[in-house]
């Protein structure tokens, strides 16, 4: 069901077994778990079922730090919330991105990945992915076709990786009907919250205050109360619920707001390739990117190239993963920009600003760019590929100083507007020189491409411009098992809360290198199969059907060698079948 809190009488209570503020992937996620397991909420949506201006202003703050965008584009403040604006990457963490490292300050997760295993074989389902799979060499196998082949990786440094792409999965558009026809799901749009109370202890939450653009103010109580407003939000909202507690809502231990991690991506490098290996579309994100040349089963999926285990382990590095990036005849222009915006407004990402009409006509202003550009990548012609670029994203270490506070600067709500400050070690600076050695290495021994780098990273006092963030915002309130070293437990209950949970990738206490979305879907799921229990519903807590359990989950090549270090419940899951995994 869904209401315009606009449309609310004025003053009302709601009341409700669990509130959920957030409709976005997690929040949603967790609603219709819960309505799966006869349990009644309400979804609280600060937007609408679009974008509009007044309350995509919302999201604006300062920025501090690293020049950096946070806001208009990188998330979308309507239902559905940032999968408005996702591109459909899918990939669990690597087995050793929940692991303590001695050489990675605050480190690891409470659990390993045989937590998480069951939740992310359900997260196909949900977010329309393939097969439990994830081998190169399955999917290689399964496209069949000569210009769709793994590199014959030799020296043990370097591995293949393989994503998957979800549609993407616009949740306030593909589960819009789910959510209409629930019983036990209420939709709240257009309500913001601007409070979360407590009792004087701050142990318990009492209720939450909502109040419309329009002025209409509403109360929400329930038994329990989930955080789901993404990884800066999540951490705003805490940080101004500060009548009880005037550091902010959980925030004894200073540690709200704090650990703020995006994935740092960086282009960098000339590639050039042997004339065998120049036609390899699996590794090039211009024609691995949901290109119907490289799926299979109806799933299109692309490569990357990653570090092994025991390379990150003896180098003391950050996981990462590295792609190739053609730039094509015309890159860059504008008409060939204009050409990009009208691509992905098919895929029906959010692009605030954008007017269709004004695209066309500067298409047609600059033809020679726009029909360039598009033929290169529509035929695929290599003759009109101007060079070729290394590209990758790096797993961010945690760093207590990178973080969101609150500006001094408020909304038209009268909520402080935030101020982030995103930071980067001289880890990650390593961690991206030395990735881009060895896979340079690695090409040019296996006589794929002799790649010349860049002046290197390790020792400058500053990033280069053209370094930018791909939009995780993650780990603001962080997982843990002590109340000193994160904001939340292992059930991702706030510490010190008794009916307070988060949802979301703001509780990653480390983040890998791979794509959060299908972490976060993992991590709702089991929340919800938890709320579900602790609210004395263990019979109807969802379960993995056999079938799909038996299908397992496959990784295929030096991430398999990793199944023999997780425990023997773990390996029993991902082994059924018969099949290679995790």
């Amino acid at each position: 069901m869904f209401i315009d809190t606009r449309s609310v009488e004025q003053g009302v209570a709601v009341s409700t077994t669990v509130c959920i503020i957030g409709a976005g992937v997690a929040g949603i996620t967790l609603a219709m778990e819960l309505d799966r397991a006869g349990i009644e909420c309400c979804l609280l949506e600060s937007g609408g079922y679009k974008a509009d201006d007044e309350t995509r202003d919302l999201y604006r703050g300062e920025n501090v730090g690293i020049p950096y965008t946070f806001a208009d584009g990188c998330r979308s403040r309507y239902l559905g919330g940032s999968s408005n604006c996702w591109g459909g990457w899918c990939r669990p963490l690597d087995p050793w991105d929940f692991d303590k490292k001695d050489w990675v300050a605050h480190s690891g997760w409470p659990f390993g990945l045989e937590e998480l295993a069951p939740y992310y074989l359900r997260t196909h389902a949900l977010l329309k992915l393939g097969p439990h799979n994830f081998d190169p060499a399955w999917w290689e196998q399964q496209i069949n076709r000569g210009d769709v082949r793994r590199y014959p990786l030799m020296s043990g440094n370097v591995r293949d990786t393989v994503s998957q792409f979800s549609p993407p999965v616009r949740f306030g558009k593909v589960y819009r009907e789910v959510l209409r026809r629930s019983e036990r799901v209420r939709v709240f749009l257009n309500a913001n919250v601007v409070n979360i109370d407590s009792d004087a202890q701050a142990s318990e939450v009492t209720g939450v205050d909502v109040v419309t653009l329009t002025g209409k103010r509403v109360r929400v109580n329930a038994k329990v109360f989930v955080l789901a407003t993404g990884g800066i939000e999540n951490a705003r909202l805490l940080l101004a619920s500060n009548k009880v507690q005037a550091a902010g809502l959980g925030n004894g231990n200073d540690l709200v707001g704090r650990f703020f991690m995006d994935h740092p991506r960086l282009m960098t490098a000339t590639v050039k390739f042997s004339k065998e290996w120049s036609r390899n579309k699996l590794y090039d994100i211009k024609y691995h990117y949901q290109n119907p040349v490289v799926a299979a089963h109806g799933t299109h999926i692309s490569s990357q190239f990653a570090l092994t285990h025991d390379v990150i382990q003896r180098e003391k590095l950050l996981n990462s993963r590295v792609w190739f990036f053609s730039r094509f005849f015309g890159e860059g222009s504008a008409g060939s920009e204009a050409l990009i915006r009208c691509r992905e407004a098919l895929h029906r990402k959010e692009q605030p600003g954008r007017r269709a009409r004004d695209d066309y006509m500067t298409m047609a202003a600059h033809p020679i760019d726009t029909v360039g550009f598009g033929l290169t990548r529509l035929l695929q012609l290599r003759a009109l590929i101007s060079d070729v670029k290394l590209q990758a994203i790096v797993e961010a270490e945690p760093n207590r100083d990178s973080r969101v506070t609150l500006s001094d600067r408020k909304d038209m709500l009268g909520l402080p507007r935030v101020k982030v400050d995103w930071r980067l070690t001289e880890l990650v600076q390593h961690t991206f020189d030395r990735t881009f050695q060895l896979l340079a290495d690695e090409l040019k021994m296996m006589g794929v491409a002799e790649v010349e780098l860049d002046e290197p990273l390790t020792g400058r006092s500053s990033w280069p411009a053209k370094l930018e963030g791909t939009w995780h915002h993650m780990g603001t309130t962080r997982m843990h098992d002590s109340p000193r070293e994160g904001v939340v437990d292992r059930d991702c209950k706030m510490h010190g809360m008794s009916n307070l949970y988060v949802a979301g990738s703001s509780v990653f206490p480390t983040v890998g290198a791979n794509f959060p979305t299908i972490t976060i879907s993992a991590l709702a799921l089991r929340l919800g199969e938890h709320i579900a229990q602790r609210l004395g519903r263990p019979d109807t807590a969802t379960i993995l059907p056999i079938g799909e359990a038996a299908a397992g989950m496959r990784f295929g090549g030096a991430a398999s060698a990793e199944l023999g270090k997780l425990p023997i419940a773990a390996q029993s899951l991902v082994r059924a079948g018969g099949n290679e995994a995790l």
